[in-house]
């Protein structure tokens, strides 16, 4: 019960997105829910938005292939047509050439990072994901630390608060990407504390081709705390030098934008 509330609150908060979606593209929009486990989600968006609708495809990418016979098996037995299963880590996954949204609940650690990496190459219109178990940034900070970091080591010198810091960092690194790669994001609770601990949302919806302020941003970010994750290194952002110049002024809002970015892995 815990886990159908947390599905349909963030199917509430991912209506806007999904009708954007089929408006602009009602009979070939792609859906991708990435890390699917037993595709729960993907089921409960099938049914209130494609189930019906003239046309849209819905891949869900799991690396478990007993959870993607089981889900498939579901599909089949619901007549869920236009839902596909691909058994595969989503660093690894075939991604179809473009998706308009991609949404990733509950992917732990890097997973999360991967989803993004994939939006992002991928053009996606949309992103909405739910991050879990953050650990690589906090493993980065405890070398921060043991390397002297300064006064900001104080923010994580113990396991307890380096986990916490290292979870907030990671997302905060995260949203800001999103951004740099020209998303407007919004972060949010997805649910009640008393359903879920991984209880942060992160929101995107591609509105410019990039965003050079915020991506100077990122870099001094990274420069600052030390840490270089898993989305930023494959993105091809690097932290920032020292002595770096001034902030760029704001990008102005486009439309959404079609075509697909093609980041550098370098």
């Amino acid at each position: 019960m815990r886990k159908l509330k947390q599905v349909n609150h963030l199917m509430g908060l991912m209506r806007p997105a999904v009708e954007d979606v089929k408006a602009r593209h009602p009979e070939s929009a792609v859906f991708v829910d990435a890390g699917s486990g037993n595709a729960y989600l993907g089921f409960v968006l099938y049914e209130l938005f494609l189930k019906d609708a003239a046309g849209g495809t819905l891949l869900s990418v799991e690396g478990r292939p007993e959870l993607t016979e089981r889900a498939k098996g579901r599909a089949e037995r619901l007549g869920f047509s236009r839902m596909t299963f691909q058994t595969a880590h989503i660093d690894q996954a075939a991604y179809p050439e473009r998706i308009h949204l991609l949404m990733a609940l509950h992917a732990c650690d890097t997973a999360t990072d991967d989803a993004l990496i994939a939006a992002i190459r991928h053009g996606a219109d949309h992103v909405a994901v739910v991050p879990c178990c953050q650990a690589e940034v906090a493993a980065q900070l405890k070398e921060q630390r043991a390397a002297g970091k300064g006064s900001m080591g104080l923010l994580y010198a113990h396991p307890w608060h380096r986990r916490e810091f290292g979870s907030h960092l990671t997302n905060v690194v995260r949203a800001l990407t999103l951004e740099a790669f020209g998303y407007q994001v919004t972060v949010t609770e997805l649910t009640g504390w008393e359903h879920s601990l991984k209880n942060e949302l992160i929101l995107g919806r591609r509105v410019h081709r990039d965003n050079r302020r915020a991506r100077v941003q990122l870099e001094r970010l990274l420069a600052e705390t030390g840490v270089n994750p898993k989305l930023t290194r494959e993105l091809g952002v690097k932290p920032a030098a020292s002595g770096a110049t001034e902030l760029p002024a704001e990008p102005v809002a486009e439309a959404p934008v079609e075509e697909a970015p093609v980041p550098s892995e370098g």
